[in-house]
C-alpha cells in the first residue's frame, strides 16, 4: 500500500508560479510511473504531466513549456512546478502511482488539492 499526498496548491494570479507535491509514505514508490491529474468543475479529468519510474516525461500540449515534473527519489515525492499560470488551469490536482508487478496492476491515488488561478 502506497499513500499519496498532495500540497501545494492554493490561490495566483494569471501569470504566476505554484510547486505542487505529491508525497509518498513508501520509499517502493520510486518503481512507480507518477501522473498528475486535474479536474475542474464540470470537465473531465485530464493528464497534466507523467514521470515514469525511468525518468522519461510527457506533458499535456496545454502545459508544455509552463509545467515541470520531476521526481525526488530521496525524498520519495514528484514535484509539479506550474509557471506562467493562466485561470484555465485552475482544477484540483490529484497525483496518481500506477506500476505492474508481478503481474498485478498497482494504482494509488491522493486526495488532490484545488489550484486556483484569478486575479
Amino acid at each position: 500500500q502506497v499513500q499519496l499526498v498532495e500540497s501545494g496548491g492554493g490561490l495566483v494570479q494569471p501569470g504566476g508560479s505554484l510547486r505542487l507535491s505529491c508525497a509518498a509514505s513508501r520509499s517502493t514508490f520510486n518503481i512507480y510511473d507518477i501522473t498528475w491529474y486535474r479536474q475542474a468543475p464540470g470537465k473531465q479529468r485530464e493528464l497534466v504531466a507523467r514521470i515514469t519510474s525511468g525518468g522519461s516525461t510527457h506533458y499535456a500540449d496545454s502545459v508544455k513549456g509552463r509545467f515541470t515534473i520531476s521526481r525526488d527519489g530521496a525524498k520519495n515525492t514528484v514535484y509539479l512546478a506550474m509557471n506562467s499560470l493562466k485561470p484555465e488551469d485552475t482544477a484540483v490536482y490529484s497525483c496518481n502511482a500506477e506500476q505492474t508487478i508481478v503481474g498485478v496492476r498497482y494504482v494509488y491515488w491522493g486526495q488532490g488539492t484545488q489550484v486556483t488561478v484569478s486575479s
